[in-house]
């Protein structure tokens, strides 16, 4: 247990100083890509309703199952080799589940977009970052848009990878990447993947659960480290939260919007439907573009606290190794 405390940690720095080299493998574009191929084969050989829903099943178990599988018979192999090649091959894998930098960057790049004046250019950016429509979004739903994102990736991008690197090395955390991935690829409530995508919508729902009520109580204690409202933030995660459709992004997004005081939530288009989400915190100030350098600050600080809160993720996971393990 004590070898994934340090593969999580040196993860999260390989991360943070790193990020995603463009130039190497990157396990997740692996196991996007194997998504896309099972995808096309459940849809040539299922057409019904209920098929597509068995096929989304085992869609889902495949890749999740196989890259948890796929990632520890290769650090098994490394671990016959040489100890020290298992740690670090380990972190490095760890690493590949964490997306601090690479969300930082998209995020950045988009306010500096909006502060040149280059709307066009925010939009498309925005674009490659969410699943909504952006071509006629104004600078303050582009900045909006955008901290919604970071905040919800604080979860699915940090809290819950080292979560499950702690809970069960990088093999835990590399299934969990994958079903996150499942889910951004199928998990849309639309006519496309209603039947196919449902497994894998209400897979990552339940993988997200328990990482995102800690990734809450992360935030809050990132708000009170950076003397920012986090009693604000806090009133915001108990009135607005559980308003929001997914069971786990209300919770970031509503510390979020109550720790810069704004108001996420609102007016959104999805493939030219008109969506209204619930809205999340108070608008205390408009939002600006501004607002998205605030939201990166949150993501590193909140990026931290759960690195170095990792021993306790530790604790927690030798505790339910030990309810569950005789």
């Amino acid at each position: 247990m004590e070898i994934f405390y340090w593969q999580a940690l040196l993860g999260y720095i390989i991360d943070i100083v790193v990020g995603d080299p463009p130039r190497l493998p990157h396990p997740v574009v692996l196991i996007g890509n194997s998504i896309a191929r099972l995808e096309s084969v459940a849809r040539k050989n299922f057409n019904s309703a209920e098929g597509l829903k068995i096929a989304g099943v085992i869609l889902a178990a495949t890749v999740t199952v196989g890259s948890f599988a796929v990632t520890a018979l290769l650090l098994y192999v490394l671990q016959e080799v040489s100890y020290l090649l298992f740690l670090l091959a380990g972190a490095w894998l760890v690493s590949t589940t964490i997306a601090t930098k690479g969300l930082a960057m998209a995020a950045r790049e988009i306010k500096q977009l909006l502060a040149r004046g280059d709307l066009a250019g925010a939009r498309r950016q925005v674009g490659m970052i969410v699943g909504r429509d952006t071509g006629d979004m104004d600078s303050g739903e582009v900045a909006r848009a955008t901290v919604e994102t970071v905040a919800e990736n604080y979860v699915d991008a940090v809290a819950a990878p080292l979560f499950y690197a702690c809970l069960g090395g990088p093999a835990l955390a590399m299934a969990y990447r994958a079903i996150n991935t499942l889910d951004s690829m199928l998990g849309y409530k639309n006519e496309k993947y209603k039947h196919l995508g449902w497994a894998s919508a209400r897979l990552d729902d339940l993988a997200g659960y328990v990482p995102a009520r800690l990734a809450g109580g992360l935030l809050l204690f990132a708000a009170w480290l950076s003397n920012r409202d986090w009693k604000q933030a806090w009133r915001a995660w108990r009135r607005d939260a559980a308003a929001h459709p997914s069971p786990n992004s209300g919770i970031p997004e509503s510390v979020m919007a109550g720790t810069l005081g704004i108001q996420l939530g609102g007016r959104n288009v999805y493939g030219g439907a008109v969506s209204h989400r619930a809205f999340m915190g108070e608008q205390i100030e408009a939002i600006r573009p501004d607002h998205v350098n605030r939201a990166i600050d949150m993501l590193y600080l909140g990026a931290m606290v759960a690195a170095l809160g990792a021993p306790v993720f530790w604790l927690a996971a030798r505790w339910l190794w030990t309810g569950l393990v005789p």
